[in-house]
């Protein structure tokens, strides 16, 4: 057993029985959470799902990083597309009891992998322009996604570790955010459940300067005016599970 399979008591839930699909290494990786009013995430959510809340207040997270190795269970990695930048925008919620994540969006930058991920997991994917740097210990992101004629969603930072590794706390916050183990997506009237798995977060905290952001465009931008709460992960092997339907 592989040590990633070994760690396995922060889960809310047990390892799916079946055999994993894909696995892949998030690098570079950082977290950023901003609270929001319930009410104003309510209903961008399927009417089937309900927020989750960390003491009565919902949460949004925008989350840059590198997938790197990517590779199907059996196979070796993809040619030329087993490394692409991803940048996704998250909240959380449960679906019949289980917790999970909601995706709003999740970018990439190469075209072949957002018509797969479309495909194979009906995740609301898109292409952007991104690019990533590392200068100094400090990572240098940004993505950029012409959409609806000239209209821009765009996002640029730059962020570096600014504390110890750590492993959080069960019923922290920190906890609450990060150690979820599925997402979940509905297609027409169906609900189907993603399963993955990967050891137990060690990450850092982070420093962060946003230099310029317009997404999630949804919501007002006086949601973000106040200092995020920041996480940063060097690198964090993944398992991923082929879809459930649930209903």
């Amino acid at each position: 057993m592989s040590l990633e399979f070994k760690e396995t008591n922060q889960r809310p839930f047990p390892l799916p029985a079946s055999p994993w699909i894909m696995k892949q290494r998030w690098d570079n990786m950082l977290f950023l959470h901003w609270p929001v009013p319930a009410n104003l995430l309510a209903s961008h959510i399927p009417a089937d799902f309900s927020l989750d809340l960390f003491q009565g207040r919902a949460w949004i997270s925008i989350v840059p990083f590198w997938a790197r190795h990517t590779r199907l269970r059996g196979l070796p990695r993809f040619p030329f597309y087993h490394s692409y930048l991803e940048l996704n925008v998250r909240t959380y919620m449960t679906y019949n009891g289980v917790p999970g994540i909601y995706f709003f969006s999740l970018g990439a930058n190469k075209w072949p992998v957002v018509l797969g991920a479309k495909t194979a997991s009906f995740l609301p994917y898109y292409h952007a322009n991104m690019n990533m740097s590392v200068q100094n210990k400090t990572v240098h992101f940004q993505s950029k996604r012409i959409q609806f004629g000239n209209m821009a969603e765009r996002f640029q930072a730059s962020y570096s570790p600014s504390s110890p590794i750590f492993t959080l706390k069960e019923g922290s916050l920190d906890w609450w955010l990060l150690e979820r183990y599925c997402f979940w997506v509905q297609k027409g009237s169906h609900v189907f459940r993603g399963d993955i798995h990967h050891n137990r977060w060690r990450v850092t905290e982070a420093a962060c300067v946003i230099h310029d952001q317009t997404l999630p465009s949804f919501l007002p931008h006086h949601v973000f005016s106040e200092k995020p709460l920041a996480h940063f992960s060097y690198q964090k092997n993944v398992f991923t599970w082929p879809l459930k339907k649930e209903r």
